[in-house]
C-alpha cells in the first residue's frame, strides 16, 4: 500500500536527530554491544533508533580480541553525521577488528 510505504519514510526521518545522537555516542569510543543495547535498545516498535542505524548501514558490529562484540560507526555513519552539522573528533575512536560479528 503506498500509504504505508510514504508513513513508514517519514517515521524513519522523524528518528534521524536520536540516531545522530547514538552515532556521536558511538564515535566518542567504541562500545561494547551489551551497552549500546542496553542504552538504545527500545521494545518500541515505532522507535527503533537502533535497528534503523544498523539497517542504514550507520554502524557495525564487530568482534574484536579481547575485547568482545564491538559497535563502531561505518564511513556511511560518519558522512552522515557530517552532513547533518555533528562535530566529530579529529580521529573517530576505533579498535582493529578481526572479524564481523553477526548482527
Amino acid at each position: 500500500m503506498p500509504h504505508d510505504h510514504v508513513l513508514l519514510e517519514l517515521v524513519s526521518h522523524d528518528l534521524d536527530p536520536l540516531i545522530l545522537d547514538l552515532l556521536e555516542w558511538i564515535a566518542r569510543e567504541p562500545r561494547s554491544h551489551a551497552d549500546v543495547l542496553d542504552a538504545w535498545r527500545t521494545s518500541c516498535p515505532r522507535l527503533t533508533v537502533w535497528e534503523d542505524c544498523i539497517d542504514r548501514g550507520f554502524a557495525t558490529r564487530m568482534h574484536i580480541a579481547g575485547h568482545g562484540s564491538v559497535v563502531q560507526v561505518t564511513a556511511a555513519g560518519l558522512s552522515f553525521l557530517q552532513r547533518h552539522g555533528r562535530v566529530m573528533p579529529k580521529t573517530p575512536a576505533s579498535i582493529t577488528a578481526t572479524s564481523p560479528a553477526a548482527s
